[in-house]
Parts: structure tokens; C-alpha cells; sequence
């Protein structure tokens, strides 16, 4: 049988033709093959069992039995009796005599130059003849965040923060200070810290950014911070040292399972995909819990795809096992860790972190609101009155600012705040509009050491706010062995519109605000229980007393529902309390 192959460039090829083949044995051990690399065993399309040599053959179909018997075994240059052979070539490889895994988790690692005008992309190079580590001290941690600043990059490690230059070195001496070197190339420079020894922990999602500004949260130091021209400073320590404290210890770094969603009973069998009412909240990963009316919980398949909105994909396949009892229903367990998500909020101007205790993928699913709204804080960072502004009631997973507009993302959704949305549509959040829950907490704190009534409240605004309490600071009493707290409380005011009512004498009165002198006023009611010793109480006087009052306004439901309502100061006239 001859075969023919096309000569190119005057060379000559030297074919030889396998002896024997089996499916069994490997050609090595046969007549007529030269022990060159051998492939497994692969079936053709009509079925037969055929060892293809992984090296070149004399052409055609590979997978047509004739054509593999033959197989290449030299060529010489020009076709001359004793010229150079063309061989297959050097076989790189490396023997590594450790194969274990390294986590080198305070070091930098780059890899060559990508540049698209050129079409050079060597993004997948790591040339170990060049010096392409840059380690940082491994006493501070590890690496959890990088951010590249003009001809800088910010190295956070845990318990430090890092300037290095990128593409330049510099050299020190006692006379001229630091210099860039010449002659000198360096992808990433030395690493110099910023004063402090503070870090970002393990939260890099709380780094937010904006103009030369950078914030970040290390909740191992119960800080807050702010990394500027200045340096770092602990933005937490303006009037909020000790509730930050207090919340960044409740933060965690241990992955805890939570039962996520609960199914209905389903029968005995054996399931690929379960089909559920929700799959809201459910992550892929999330391992299947079955619950037996026994008391038995059998953990097993894992969520491999979210099908639908209704049901998910597992694998492997689970087995609902009869003789556990009847299933109830299915648990569906993630492993979350806490997180602090930050992010800058480009049209209020301020930094704004989330401290979550359950990410919101779990707490969302609680369905007491208070204890849900337990599982998160929500607040802000102005700068331009140095202080921590306001408490939120949403809990985002992520926040960032984009062309002047605020963004927050909630479950797969992307919401803009502060948005123009038409007439109407004011007191609309996440898609459902509850005018009754935008509220408003102020606390009045005139002269702090002095003991106040607060009698009345005005507020400069539109028409449709009401306060829904009003409570006075808390003052304990001891007793016979035991100590009792007390506080004033007033009853609710209602908006101008609901307040009105029509007396006797058909004339229109209002029970709740009035408007006197372009401002809307009330009286604050009291209505507290007696406290030992006091000589005028509850309703026989005006106003509650106390060193502070917390008052909490909100929309009524009836005036321009949807429409904007602007509220500009609040204010409370109080005197020194004589008894």
C-alpha cells in the first residue's frame, strides 16, 4: 500500500508503516514504532476503537483506519544523504519537586505589558526571569485592596495602608531627600506607609471614593476613616466614637449559615430541580436542607442554576428518603459573611456606609420589620459640617455615584435616588410608594445640662407633616430594691389639613399644626404617667420635661399624597424647668 505526501522547499520525508495495531496495547510495545508519544485510545464515528499517534501522519482523514498506520519519522533538509534532520523541536517542561499550593496574600504579582495600538496583550506572561513580585510586610496582613491614583497606587492591608509608584522608582539621600532614579524602571516602586496603623481589615466593599478623598471602614480598630492630602483621619471620632464602636464589634468575619427559604412538603422521590413559590433570595451554592416531620435534618445537593423565578436546578440529584418520616419541606443555607458596604453619594455629597450584621439577601426575608431593620445601619458622612448626618432605612449591596446621579443596587435591581419622577410620585421607594413611612427623627438639645419643658413645636415647611411622637429623655428613679425608668411622652400633633375640625359654632378649628406667621405651630400635649414626687403632671400640664427630647415627624396620608413636601427647620420652645 503507498501513500503520498506533497514535497515542499526540496525536503525529504521518511514514512513508516505501523506493523501491527491493537486497541489493547500500546504501540510502544510493538514492532515498527519508535516509541514517540502515544494519545489515548479514541472510538471512531462507526464505533471502532482506534490509538491515534500524537504526531503527524501521512495526511487525510485521521479517523479513517488506513491513514493511521503510517506515521512520520524523519526529514532532511534538501533531500541530501547526511543533511540537518527537521525534528519536532524542543519540549519544554518542568519538574516541581513541591506541586503545593502558595497563598502569598501580602504579595504583588504583574504580568507583561498590554498595549492596544500596538496589539501587544502579554497580560497572560509572567516571565520568572524578571522580578515581577512586590511583597509588602506580612505582619500587616493581607492585600484586600488596590486603587491606582494618578502615577500612585494605594496598597490597604489589613492593618495598613501603602503609597507605591508605578513605573518609577525613587532613591533617598541625606542632601537632596527623595529623587526619582534615573536609568532605574520599576512596574511598582517601594511601598511607603501612611502614618497611623490603620488598615481597611477584611472589608474592602466599605472603600468609597470621590475627587482626592478616599474613605474606608477598619472594624478591627472600630474606625472609621478618611484618607487625604493629610493623611488618615478618623472621621468616626466626630461625635460618633462610641457607636461605632459598639456596631463595628458586632460585625463579623465567620461565614454563618442561615436557612434561607423553606419549600412545602414534597413527596418521596428523587429530584434534578425543585420547584418553589420564590427563588427570591436563594444564591447558587445554597445547599438543600430537607426537614422530615421526625425532627430529622438531612443536608445533601447544592443550587446549582436559578431556573426560573420558581424553581431551581441541584446537583446531585437529591433523594427524599421515606424512611426519615415525611419531608415537610426544604431549607435552602448560605454561608454570608457581615459586610459594610460604602459608597459616595455624589448628589447629598457625603460618604454613606451600610453596617450589616445579615446582608440583605437574608435580612430581607425576616419578616418582623423591626427585628429585619436590626440587622442593618445605614448612615452618612458629611463634610462640609464635619459630621455623621442621617440614619437610612434601605439596605443596598451596592452603592456608587455615576454622572452626577446616587445608585444603590437592591437584589438585582438598580435604583436612583433623588430622581425626578413626574408629580405624584414623591414618597416612592424601591418601587412602592408608602407615604406614611418618610420620616424624619430630630433631637432638641438645647443647653444639655439644664433641665427644660418643652411646651410647643413650630416647623417651616409644606403643609402634610406630623409628628407622630414626641418623647422626653430617660430619667431612672430608685425604689425599694429596685430601680424604675421613667419619661414623658406628648401626644401625636396631626398635619394642618387632618387637624381641622368644625366646633359647635361652625367655625373651623385646628386640633393638630396651625399656621401663625408663615410657620405651622402646635402645642405640645402632655399625656406621661405620674412620677413619684412630681407636683403637676400628665395632662394637667404643657409640654414634657427632660435634659432632651426626641421628636419624629412624618407625611400624613391625606394631604397631596405623592406630592413633594418639603419640611426646612423645626424648632421647640422650651423654659427651665422649676420642679
Amino acid at each position: 500500500m503507498g501513500a503520498r505526501i506533497e514535497v515542499k522547499y526540496f525536503n525529504s520525508f521518511v514514512l513508516r508503516k505501523i506493523v501491527e495495531k491493537s486497541t489493547t496495547t500500546t504501540p510502544s510495545q510493538e514492532g515498527g514504532w519508535p516509541g514517540l508519544p502515544w494519545t489515548p485510545t479514541v472510538i471512531t464515528d462507526t464505533g471502532d476503537i482506534v490509538n491515534y499517534p500524537a504526531f503527524p501522519w501521512g495526511g487525510g482523514d485521521p479517523s479513517l483506519e488506513e491513514y493511521v498506520n503510517w506515521y512520520l519519522e524523519e526529514s532532511r533538509i534538501k533531500g541530501g544523504f547526511n543533511n540537518a534532520i527537521m525534528e519536532l523541536g524542543v519540549r519544554a517542561y518542568a519538574v516541581d519537586k513541591n506541586p503545593k499550593k502558595t497563598d502569598r496574600t501580602n504579595s504583588l504579582i504583574f504580568s507583561g505589558v498590554i498595549n492596544d495600538r500596538t496589539g501587544i496583550n502579554n497580560t497572560n506572561v509572567f516571565s520568572i526571569s524578571e522580578n515581577i513580585i512586590k511583597d509588602a510586610d506580612p505582619v500587616h496582613g493581607s492585600i484586600q485592596k488596590l486603587f491606582a491614583e494618578d502615577t500612585n497606587l494605594i496598597v490597604f492591608q489589613e492593618n495598613k495602608v501603602h503609597k507605591a509608584l508605578i513605573n518609577k522608582n525613587t532613591i533617598y539621600s541625606g542632601e537632596q531627600g527623595a529623587q526619582e532614579a534615573a536609568g532605574i524602571s520599576s512596574v511598582i516602586g517601594q511601598l511607603v506607609p501612611y502614618l497611623g496603623e490603620y488598615g481597611i481589615s477584611r472589608n474592602p466593599e466599605s472603600f468609597g471614593m470621590f475627587g482626592y478623598r478616599k474613605y474606608f471602614v477598619d472594624k478591627d480598630r472600630s474606625a472609621v476613616l478618611r484618607l487625604s492630602r493629610d493623611g488618615i483621619t478618623e472621621i468616626s471620632s466626630y461625635g460618633m466614637r462610641d457607636y461605632f464602636r459598639d456596631k463595628l464589634a458586632t460585625i463579623s468575619d465567620n461565614l454563618r449559615a442561615r436557612k434561607i427559604k423553606p419549600t412545602s412538603s414534597i413527596p418521596v422521590g428523587t429530584y434534578s430541580t425543585l420547584i418553589i413559590s420564590d427563588t427570591s433570595g436563594i444564591d447558587v451554592g445554597s445547599q438543600i436542607e430537607a426537614v422530615y416531620d421526625t425532627g430529622v435534618h438531612a443536608t445533601g445537593s447544592t443550587v446549582t442554576n436559578i431556573v426560573s423565578a420558581t424553581s431551581v436546578s441541584i446537583e446531585p440529584d437529591y433523594v427524599v428518603d421515606a424512611t426519615l418520616g415525611n419531608i415537610t419541606g426544604f431549607n435552602f443555607i448560605t454561608y454570608k459573611r457581615d459586610k459594610i458596604y460604602s459608597g459616595w453619594d455624589i448628589h447629598g455629597r457625603n460618604y454613606t456606609t451600610s453596617l450589616q450584621t445579615s446582608p440583605r439577601s437574608v435580612s430581607e426575608l425576616i419578616e418582623d420589620k423591626k427585628e429585619r431593620e436590626e440587622t442593618f445601619k445605614t448612615l452618612s458622612f458629611d463634610e462640609n459640617i464635619q459630621g455623621w448626618t442621617s440614619f437610612y432605612s434601605y439596605q443596598p449591596i451596592f452603592l456608587g455615584s455615576l454622572k452626577n446621579k446616587f445608585y444603590s443596587f437592591i437584589d438585582n435591581k438598580i435604583y436612583e435616588h433623588y430622581a425626578a419622577i413626574g408629580a405624584n410620585h414623591h414618597g416612592k421607594f424601591y418601587g412602592e410608594t408608602i407615604p406614611g413611612e418618610s420620616n424624619i427623627e430630630f433631637i432638641f438639645n438645647p443647653s444639655p445640662s439644664v433641665k427644660k419643658n418643652f411646651n410647643t413645636i413650630a416647623y417651616e415647611g409644606d403643609n402634610g407633616w406630623e409628628v407622630e411622637s414626641i418623647t422626653s429623655s430617660s430619667q431612672k428613679y430608685t425604689t425599694i430594691g429596685s430601680q424604675v425608668s421613667y419619661q414623658d411622652n406628648a401626644d401625636p400633633i396631626l398635619s394642618y389639613e387632618e387637624g381641622i375640625y368644625t366646633d359647635w359654632d361652625g367655625i373651623s378649628k385646628h386640633a393638630g399644626f396651625n399656621r401663625k406667621e408663615n410657620r405651622y405651630v402646635a402645642n405640645i400635649v402632655n399625656n406621661s404617667a405620674v412620677r413619684p414626687g412630681e407636683v403637676i403632671s400628665g395632662t394637667s400640664m404643657s409640654g414634657v420635661k427632660g435634659y432632651f427630647t426626641t421628636v419624629k415627624f412624618k407625611i400624613d396620608d391625606t394631604t397631596d399624597v405623592g406630592g413633594a413636601k418639603e419640611l426646612f427647620s423645626v424648632s421647640s420652645n422650651y423654659v427651665m424647668s422649676s420642679y
